[in-house]
């Protein structure tokens, strides 16, 4: 597979988050956190906090982060990498390309 339709361009404010499952080459069914930065960017993250495996599509976004609403970790969704404790490990990250008014994501090529 490659580029997997995520969400449409209108599902997502600046500065809001979705939780979607796309499907990997392999067939399994994986979870990713579509993020409209505050300036109107999107990112695609791996779905799930790396410290408590709670669905980060239902975090706050502020500017190019998103908060794990469970126990406060944040990530940054243009590098995956947590920069408030507790979460440690970073999340992946995948390319995304706005067709129109498509958000798509290749899950199979991560960035990180």
């Amino acid at each position: 597979m490659s580029e997997q339709l995520a969400c449409m361009v209108t599902d997502l404010e600046p500065g809001s988050a979705m939780d979607v499952e796309l499907t990997l080459a392999s067939g399994a069914d994986t979870p990713i956190a579509v993020v409209r930065s505050d300036d109107g960017d999107f990112y695609a993250i791996g779905g799930m906090c790396t410290h408590g495996e709670v669905p980060l599509g239902e975090g706050d976004v502020e500017g190019c982060f998103i908060e794990c609403w469970a126990h406060g970790s944040r990530f940054d969704a243009r590098t995956g990498v947590p920069d408030e404790l507790p979460a440690v490990t970073p999340v992946s990250t995948y390319p995304v390309r706005i067709d129109g008014e498509r958000v798509l994501v290749d899950i199979d090529n991560p960035k990180s």
